[in-house]
């Protein structure tokens, strides 16, 4: 037996599956229907429902389903109440920069300004200008635009009002029709990229992280020279996402 198995306690990892299951495909499965997937006969099943029920685990509903209970979403809420962003960047984004060899950045959304969280520098003699507790226009980075598309039509038409855009360096966008068609293929593709849109002679990818309900957006950005960008720009993509993925919450 395994050291990880020594002290296994089965009915929790059955448990574990019940909830795995019900998250799923809520109210889609009877105490025989979980009993079939999960192996588990049908006393052991009732038991177990039985005790989840009570500890508002899950609940029955409508035909005899099941689905999670209330206490999930307390315990969501709680998570998501007590979960430090920039604490758990800081110790996830250390593989990422060392395989990288590249700065990686943490952000929120403010308004429609980007505000710089958390920063691991790659050993270079080339340093980024951002540092946290700065803002800059979302617009005109990666991390930005990566947030910016997890905001509906409505909010993005009250964040930019105007249709001319302040541009940083020739290559900003510049107006908002254009922006808004960018972040439409943000959405599809899943990351966002910046052409030294921000800071010339640089390029970027960024991830949006999928925040806990009622916070703001944030996301995480890998940044580099130009001339590193055709060979590295792949590989920052994959680590973003992956990133972005372990720093997320779920909504509650």
């Amino acid at each position: 037996m395994s050291e990880e198995r020594k002290y296994w306690v089965p009915a929790l990892e059955k448990a574990d599956k019940v909830v795995a299951v019900l998250a799923a495909e809520p109210a889609r499965h009877k105490l025989i229907d979980l009993s079939r997937r999960l192996d588990i006969n049908k006393s052991s099943m009732f038991s177990l429902l039985n005790t989840m029920e009570a500890l508002q685990w899950v609940v029955r509903g409508e035909g005899d389903t099941y689905s999670l209970g209330r206490a999930f979403a307390a315990y969501g809420s709680a998570y998501a109440q007590n979960y430090d962003l920039n604490r758990s960047f800081q110790q996830e984004a250390a593989g990422a920069r060392d395989r990288l060899k590249e700065t990686i950045q943490l952000a929120r959304l403010e308004g429609n300004q980007v505000l710089y969280l958390g920063k691991l520098e790659a050993l270079s003699p080339v340093r980024l200008q951002s540092e946290p507790g700065m803002l800059l226009p979302a617009h005109a980075t990666a991390l930005g635009k990566a947030m910016l598309s997890q905001l509906d039509d409505a909010e993005l038409e009250r964040l930019y009002p105007e249709s001319a855009l302040p541009a940083l360096t020739p290559h900003t966008i510049q107006d908002r029709e254009s922006l808004l068609r960018e972040l439409r293929a943000i959405r599809e593709q899943g990351f966002a990229e910046d052409d030294q849109e921000s800071v010339m002679g640089f390029r970027c990818v960024a991830a949006a992280i999928r925040s806990g309900s009622g916070q703001a957006p944030a996301a995480v950005s890998c940044s580099m020279l130009l001339h590193q960008w055709e060979a590295k720009n792949g590989e920052a993509r994959t680590e973003m996402l992956a990133l972005a993925g372990r720093l997320s919450v779920p909504h509650s």
